[in-house]
Formats: structure tokens, sequence, C-alpha cells
């Protein structure tokens, strides 16, 4: 049996003997439930697949497909599969809880009926107040699913060309010019379905014509425009398959400056003449600011005709922005400070506005660390686009990403209509993990011994099904078996993300990260299934994993 050393000091190590883990009690009883010989057949795992583990379209191609999988493997026989074989296909990509998947939702709704993968200042590289700005976060973001850039113009120092950067702070700025391109080259690649790029518009009339140049000439056939100024219904997302629009204010709305009252998007501020206004001093535009340019009488209809989401401007109070005009739709944008407001005093209202407007969420100001706030709290009232910094890591990134892991990842998930259509116990129990000593160095987690894993599993959604559980601590193992089972009271399942997070427990209190993954809750199968980990910043590892069993209570 193999061994590991670690260094304690000069004079001694420390010896541990690795083991290979035996299945548990549940999987041993599957097994033979399924094949009394002890060997099992193509049959045998095809009856399992469809009573054990809820596939009831299996085939038998399909357990075959399993067996050819096993072929490569020493344990691996030809009269069948026998427990070590049977529960390496238990670990193994072919039984995941949530494979990859197609686009199967209903994408000819038009598309305030979907929530988007949203970013916010998608060009930053850190921080908001000092970072870089660059045309890799737009790429990164792309190449994730993610489906609405923002953009932030603001003229150069020549006041010559149009330049992206968070105005009024010690970000870097990168040029328009590339950042169009960067989107054009990815947008496709992870998703066919449209992508949205939001402008904060800080532009005299030149420069919008210069814009609307520049985005014409770059995105060509590829660019969605409309035909009409005023929208009744929005597009469909199949419809505008491999396109892309632009979503901003139109022009004669940001001459008309900023009435008082008026939430303020972000640092939109009206006109300025000036780049991008670092300073050693933040400076944001107040609530209602409004920096008069000399060319503010002059509309430029080619920039008019860019637009095919109309941002709205807002005037008078909550209650006033979240009106329906029956005879068109728009896009409005909310702080989350001010949708928590909407939230508390105009719920119902909210959801009526968002089945037919869009509603983009943006994080507060004062989040300069680019960390990101409760997404729930939008996704429950409808908002489509739940903007998000894309910049770091977190459980709020997390669940964001396990939202949109939905639905192929395409970047677009279906609003859930609130039935339910699950009873009210989902069930979880988690077995063991393995795959951590081939993914990371044997002293990553303590320089003197193996980890000390444990599991925090938990369900993220509407409040009423928020809750986190926790497996025990199992000392110096690289192959931890916890056998652990829990029970989660859903009310929207449709709405949940199933959270889980592997910690190496220390006595000082700081516990060390050892993966994280989030799940849609309403595409899990089912059984006996897989669960890959996946690093920080999201990124799947290529061996650590865990081994669930998944039920669904019947109501």
């Amino acid at each position: 049996m193999p061994k590991q050393s670690f260094k304690v000091c000069l004079c001694w190590r420390r010896v541990f003997k690795t083991r290979v883990v035996e299945p548990p009690l549940d999987i041993k009883n599957a097994f033979y439930s399924f094949s009394p010989s002890g060997m099992m057949t193509v049959d045998d795992l095809l009856r399992f697949l469809i009573e054990h583990q809820g596939q009831k379209n299996a085939t038998k191609e399909d357990a075959q497909a399993i067996f050819d999988s096993l072929k490569h493997l020493n344990i691996f026989q030809r009269r069948g599969l026998h427990l070590e074989a049977f529960f390496r296909y238990l670990l193994g990509d072919l039984n995941l809880a949530h494979p990859p998947s197609k686009v199967h939702h209903d994408m000819n709704a038009p598309l305030s009926h979907y929530f988007l993968f949203t970013g916010h200042n998608s060009y930053l590289t850190g921080n908001q107040f000092s970072s870089a700005s660059s045309v890799e976060p737009i790429k990164d973001a792309l190449l994730r699913g993610v489906r609405v850039i923002e953009l932030d113009l603001w003229p150069n120092s020549s006041g010559n060309d149009v330049n992206v950067c968070h105005g009024r702070t010690l970000t870097s700025s990168v040029g328009l010019q590339k950042c169009l391109e960067a989107i054009k080259e990815n947008a496709f690649k992870a998703s066919e379905y449209p992508v949205i790029i939001t402008f904060e518009d800080h532009l005299n009339p030149n420069l919008q014509e210069k814009v609307a140049k520049m985005v014409t000439e770059t995105f060509g056939d590829i660019l969605y425009t409309s035909e009409t100024e005023n929208l009744e219904q929005f597009l469909s997302p199949e419809s505008l398959k491999k396109k892309v629009l632009i979503s901003t204010k139109p022009p004669k709305e940001y001459l008309e400056g900023n009435t008082q009252g008026e939430e303020i998007s972000e640092n939109e501020g009206g006109t300025v003449a000036n780049e991008c206004q670092s300073s050693s001093q933040w400076n944001p535009p107040e609530e209602g600011e409004h920096v008069p340019d000399e060319d503010e009488g002059k509309v430029v209809p080619e920039y008019r005709q860019l637009i095919a989401i109309n941002a709205r401007k807002l005037e008078g109070g909550l209650e006033n922005w979240l009106s329906d005009d029956p005879k068109k739709v728009s896009r409005i944008s909310l702080s989350e400070q001010k949708l928590e407001s909407a939230a508390k005093t105009y719920g119902t209202k909210t959801v009526m506005f968002t089945q037919r407007n869009l509603l983009r969420v943006y994080p507060k100001r004062t989040r300069l660390d680019s960390s990101n706030y409760n997404p729930f709290v939008g996704w429950m009232h409808g908002a489509q686009m739940v903007a998000f910094n894309m910049q770091g890591h977190g459980k709020r990134l997390w669940i964001m990403q396990g939202m949109f892991r939905a639905n192929g990842g395409c970047g677009y998930v279906k609003k859930p209509d609130f039935l339910l259509h699950r009873g009210p116990n989902d069930e979880v129990k988690v077995y063991l993990g393995e795959g951590w000593h081939q993914d990371f160095h044997h002293t990553a987690f303590d320089r003197y011994s193996p980890p000390d894993f444990y599991t925090r599993i938990g369900v993220a959604g509407v409040p009423v099904d928020k809750d986190v559980k926790q497996t025990a601590t199992i000392e110096d193992e690289w192959l931890p078996v916890w056998d652990e089972e829990f029970k989660f009271q859903l009310r929207a399942p449709e709405l949940a993300v199933l959270r889980i997070k592997i910690l190496d427990y220390n006595t000082t209190g700081r516990h060390y990260f050892g993966g994280q993954v989030c799940l849609p809750v309403s595409e899990l199968r089912t059984g006996i299934r897989a669960v890959p980990l996946h690093d920080k910043k999201g990124n799947k590892y290529k061996h650590a994993r865990l081994l669930l069993s998944i039920k669904f209570e019947a109501p």
C-alpha cells in the first residue's frame, strides 16, 4: 500500500498509509440487488439505470456505452461489472448529477421571460477603483456563457476618440474598438443565443456618431437593429440567435438631462467633455447631476438606430419607475438598494413590470472590492439582468455560475411559473469524495499530515428554502467517507441552487478551501451521482469530486 511522508522537522517525518476506499453500504446493496450473482450484466445495468437512478428513457445502448467506457480499466471483465468496476462507473463522468446538456427550455418566448447571465463593468480586471481595464475579462465572461456585457463609454483625453473605463476612479482605460472586436470574436463560442451590450454613455453627439460607425462596421450583419423605435414586445432569444443587441438610453433622453430625483444608473451623469477623469479622489456623479456640453443640441440618428433595447430615463419615484406602458417595452436599471426598496414596497408591481419589460440590477457603488450581492432578491421579483462583478470569486458568484449551468449553459434560463412540481422534501446523501491527492500537492492543506475534510451542503434560493448543513470532519484522509444524509424542504425548486463546499478543518479557525460547486436543483438527476468540484474561480478540477445520492420525494 502506498505511503505519504510529511516532514515535521530536521529530525523526523510523519508517515501515513494511503488507502483504497471501499464502496459505501448503500452502493453495495444497490449492486447486489440488481446483480445477485456478483457480476452485473448489461441488462442488469439497464434495470439499475431505470429503476434506481430514475432514468426512465435509458436504453440498452446507454448501458453498453457505460460498459465500453470501462474497458480500459484493469478491473474490467468481459462477463460483466463486478463491484469495484461498478463503483468506478458511479464516480465517473458518465454518471454526473448535472451532466453537460443541450438547450431544453422553450426559447421562443419574449426576452423578458428569461434570466440573462449578466456582467457588471465587464472590462475591469480587479477592483472597481484602481484596477486595469482590458479586453481579457470580456473574453473570459463570454467564454463562460455571459450574455450581457457592460461598457462605460467616455471621451479620451483629446476628446477625439472613445475609451472604456470606470469613470471618475483610478481605473485605467481600454479603447472601445478593442472591446467591440473582442466581443465579436468571442460572442458565440459558448452560446449561440444573443449577446446584449449595455452602454453607459458619457459622450457628446460627435463621439456618439463615431460610436455608431464603429459598432456598425465591427458587427455588420450580426448587429440587430429594430425597424421601429417603440416595441410592444421583445423578440425571443431563438429569433435573435447569433445577433448582437445594443441597449442604452436614446440620445434625446440624455439631452433632456436628469430630472430631480432620478436614479442615476451607476455613473450616468449626462455628457462630459473630458476623459475618464482619473484623479486621486473618487468622485462619482451625484443623483440628479447633469454636466452640459456645448454640442448637446445635436441629435445623432445613426446612434439612435443602433439601440435595439431602450433604457428608460427614470422620473418621479419608485412606483412611477415600475409603471408598464402597454404600447412599448423598455429596460430600467436599479441599484441593489433601490431593488430592495422596490421589493419591500412594490413587490407585486415589480413582478408585473418584469413580465413585459427588462429590469437590470447592479451592485451598489461602495462595492469597490468587486464583491457581489444576493441575486435571489432580483430573481424572486423577475429581474432578468442581475448584473454581477465577474472579476473575483466567492459564494454569491458561485451561486450565479450555478444558476446559469442550467439550460445547457447557454446564458438564458426560462423564468419559473412557481408551480411546485416536486414534493416538499429533497434529500441529499453525501457518501464520499476523491481526487484531491491528484489535484493538490500532498502538503497543500497541512504540512504535517493529510487533510481533515468536511462538507458544507446547502440550498440557496427564496428565503424559506435557504438552509445549510455540515458533515462530520474526517481526519487525516485524502479519501473521506462521510455517508451522511440531509433533507431540504423546498417551496420554489425552480429558483433553488444546491451549494456544496469542501473545507479542510484547521484548529486555528482558518479552514482551507478544498473545492466547491453550485448546481441548479431543477436539473439535478436523481440516484447515486458523481459531482465534480471547482476552484474559487469556477474552473473544474480534473479529479476532485464527490459521490452523492439525490432523491426528490413525491407529493
